[in-house]
């Protein structure tokens, strides 16, 4: 019933985008051609309010979620200001904290590096949502991979899984194609980043085990990857740009998003999978599995992209 409930809200809300001309049309950013639907990420919105009648258990986080969620969807109508934007990140971010009980766990110095790397992978999060079905096929495999995990350690309430896998399903039928019918939006990106967020922080507090962190390795290593060459560019990280290893697959070498979607996918669930054979793992295996495969993976992007277009600034810059 839930999963109709998200289809039916998701396919009206297409003919209000449709009517108000809620469109994501190409930028310098963008890795498509033609004007499409925006917003289609609303079904995580539309899955939190799920949760927020049939559990209030967590209705501190649900809060949270609906707050990032709703600014992120007028952000996507009307671009806002980054200080507005950052403001009611953080204000979700203290309420994700809240529900997590964090302040009892880290000392205040704790407290406010977590409000750093939770908000910039928030943003990561949504950086990373540039091609067709990027975002709803990892999204889903973090699910379920939590889901894992969940029915063997039980670290929170199932239908708080099941209900953004039923949204990602819902939103990849529409999304996982040559042609999208429709994109994610700061909406969808960032509600699901928010709420997988809550998740992963969940199971790390009950189980005592940070390896779980290893489950965001692969955006984690083009994200960081990618403001590294841009710094050393001397480039302003904070304006849009196409500089994702994902993006350059996309766009110069002409790869079809959804195999670097499922490429993506793919590598992150073996990783998983490898993660949880080994589990648990001590923060000290944790950092050198993440070092070792940042060094692989700068390796792969000079191989494939090269020093000239990693290191230096195109020869029209500017």
């Amino acid at each position: 019933m839930y999963f109709l409930i998200i289809l039916v809200v998701e396919s009206l809300y297409f003919k209000i985008a449709i009517y108000y001309n809620i469109l994501d049309k190409p930028n310098e950013r963008s890795s498509h051609m033609e004007s499409t639907i925006r917003g289609g990420g609303i079904v995580y919105i539309v899955a939190a309010v799920i949760v927020l009648f049939t559990n209030q258990m967590h209705w501190i986080m649900i809060a949270g979620l609906l707050i990032i969620g709703t600014i992120s969807f007028v952000d996507d109508r009307i671009t806002l200001p980054s200080r507005v934007r950052i403001i009611f990140h953080l204000l979700a971010v203290t309420l994700l904290f809240y529900a997590l009980d964090l302040s009892s766990i880290f000392s205040a110095f704790g407290i406010a590096v977590l409000y750093i790397i939770i908000v910039g992978i928030i943003n990561a999060y949504n950086f990373m949502d540039g091609i067709n079905g990027i975002t709803g096929l990892y999204s889903l495999v973090l699910l379920c991979s939590l889901q894992y995990v969940n029915l063997h350690i039980k670290f929170v309430e199932t239908d708080l899984i099941w209900l953004p896998i039923l949204a990602s399903i819902v939103f990849l039928w529409f999304n996982f194609r040559k042609k999208a019918v429709c994109f994610a939006g700061d909406v969808g990106s960032i509600s699901i980043a928010y709420w997988i967020l809550f998740l992963l922080l969940k199971v790390i507090i009950v189980t005592n085990n940070y390896s779980y962190a290893l489950f965001l390795l692969i955006y984690g290593l083009d994200t960081v990857s990618t403001i590294i060459f841009r710094l050393i560019r001397k480039e302003n990280i904070t304006l849009a740009h196409r500089s994702h290893f994902y993006q350059y697959l996309a766009n110069e070498r002409k790869i079809g998003h959804i195999y670097i979607a499922f490429g993506y996918s793919l590598t992150q669930l073996l990783l998983i999978f490898i993660v949880l054979i080994l589990n648990p793992l001590s923060i000290i295996k944790v950092v050198l599995i993440s070092t070792i495969s940042f060094i692989i993976f700068i390796v792969i992007r000079f191989k494939i992209q090269g020093k000239q277009n990693l290191l230096k600034l195109p020869v029209n810059a500017g």
